[in-house]
């Protein structure tokens, strides 16, 4: 997968389309990503120990890694990714600019 943990995404398509945040999680083997802020659904929590409070709480769920592209900090867009070889070295780019991406 060419998104990683901390890269900021845009949303491209679904009820969080133009929305961006950080990639939180990367799931490789669902191909699926946690971004925060973006998919938030209602959990209701049950106390399991004694003194835990219950209730209703906030939590971002998955979505396909197809529908989110990384937005590149030079061109502060959404932009695909490509890989270029330096000494030795697999980096990141952006296929816009050729800005690295960290």
């Amino acid at each position: 997968m060419k998104i990683k943990k901390g890269d900021t995404v845009q949303v491209l398509s679904g009820n969080d389309k133009g929305k961006t945040g950080e990639v939180l999680e990367v799931i490789p083997k669902t191909q699926k990503v946690v971004v925060k802020g973006v998919n938030v659904r209602k959990k209701h929590v049950k106390p399991r120990k004694q003194g835990e409070e219950g209730g209703i709480l906030s939590v971002e769920c998955s979505i396909p890694s197809s529908k989110v592209n990384v937005v590149c900090s030079k061109c502060n867009k959404p932009v695909r990714i490509g890989y270029v070889i330096e000494n030795g070295e697999k980096s990141r780019v952006c296929k816009k600019c050729g800005n690295k991406i960290k």
